[in-house]
């Protein structure tokens, strides 16, 4: 199965940038409401609260651009950031489908993370973190679908190979 929401990227760009305008223009709105106009007096702060917060969630928010691939032997997850400042820490992993222990969503507001634990070669548990606050809830229904029938077949494995051996 593959999941993307790689086509909502301009909708991204342009709320991304909207956040970025409105916060130049809280900063320029401060600068001349302290330098000339003193119209709110001592809450000029104002004028610089609700850009703030506004990029802030937009950043709390995460990579706004996650695709997702269960097609053949392997799972491949790819989390982006569309701004170039933010990119750096861009989440591409691929793994087989057997090393796949659990799956963990957290939805709490409007923040979505999906964690993913899987076996590494040392047998360590590694939790791998994405986030997922773009999807909408269809896209993470299928989500936790795919991955709940990769789990499935992976217990179906296990099982099978114990009771060849016994």
């Amino acid at each position: 199965m593959r999941l993307s929401n790689r086509n909502k990227v301009p909708v991204y760009s342009f709320i991304y940038s909207l956040a970025g305008i409105v916060f130049i223009l809280g900063i320029i709105a401060y600068i001349l409401e302290i330098n000339k106009f003193d119209i709110f007096g001592r809450k000029a702060w104002v004028l610089l609260a609700f850009p703030a917060l506004m990029s802030l969630f937009l950043y709390l928010l995460g990579k706004p651009v996650f695709e997702y691939d269960s097609d053949g032997e392997a799972l491949n997850f790819r989390n982006n950031h569309i701004l170039y400042l933010l990119s750096k820490k861009n989440a591409k992993d691929e793994f087989p489908k057997y090393k796949l222990i659990k799956f963990n969503l957290v939805n709490v507001f409007f923040f979505k993370k999906l964690y993913i634990y899987i076996n590494s070669k040392k047998s360590h548990v590694v939790i791998l973190k994405y986030d997922i606050s773009f999807l909408n809830k269809k896209q993470v229904k299928d989500l936790k679908f795919s991955l709940n029938k990769v789990l499935k077949l992976n217990k179906e494995n296990v099982h099978e190979d114990n009771t060849a051996t016994d």
